[in-house]
């Protein structure tokens, strides 16, 4: 195992670090003047890096979008459900936090997320061990709290918690996907649906 000071961690970590500079850059800058007006040397140089480490990152503003969207929208879900069970004692407070947690995104989206929300499923379809990690580890998150309160005695066990896990995920993700490509869908009144469907199936107090 590598000691969190050698070269190798040192240097994934400014990798990881110039990476997340370039997408906030390119964010700031899609959300300023759309996505197509932006080209990669405006990102390059909001961002201060040089062309070449664009590249090594992004093979073209394509990736970007994609990769933007996953860090952006698909990639929440365990830091989110860590501090859940960290913040709340019962499933059903942490079910009601997070479907609170997730209005509240919803409700500071703009335009640009709608087009990364179309566009990261597309960079999926190059990378399907990537959509397949991100899905897995979604539903590893959400089962992980649910199985806490099945233990608990707060939570059903008339399912498994991956199958309701995976049920909360997919009632998820079809949500977002429908807000993103339909304007006038009716994101909060399905997310309030949703919350009552959750709690029924899962809360057991």
């Amino acid at each position: 195992m590598n000691n969190p000071d050698t070269p190798i961690d040192r240097r994934q970590k400014r990798k990881l670090a110039t990476r997340a500079r370039i997408e906030e850059a390119a964010y700031t800058l899609f959300k300023r003047g759309g996505i197509e007006d932006t080209s990669i040397e405006m990102i390059c140089r909001e961002a201060d890096v040089a062309r070449r480490t664009f590249y090594s990152h992004f093979p073209n503003k394509h990736a970007l979008l994609g990769g933007l969207g996953v860090s952006r929208l698909y990639s929440q879900a365990e830091p989110m459900l860590r501090q859940l069970m960290e913040k709340h004692r019962t499933t059903r407070e942490r079910l009601e936090a997070m479907i609170d947690y997730i209005e509240s995104r919803f409700a500071a989206f703009d335009t640009i997320d709608r087009e990364l929300m179309i566009s990261a499923p597309a960079s999926f379809a190059n990378n399907p061990e990537q959509q397949r990690r991100i899905s897995r580890g979604a539903i590893d998150s959400f089962s992980r709290l649910i199985a806490a309160g099945q233990e608990a005695g707060d939570a059903r066990r008339q399912f498994s918690a991956d199958i309701l896990a995976s049920m909360i995920v997919g009632t998820l993700n079809t949500l977002t996907v429908s807000w993103a490509i339909d304007r006038d869908y009716p994101v909060f009144a399905k997310l309030e649906e949703a919350r009552g469907m959750f709690e029924a199936l899962i809360c057991a107090d």
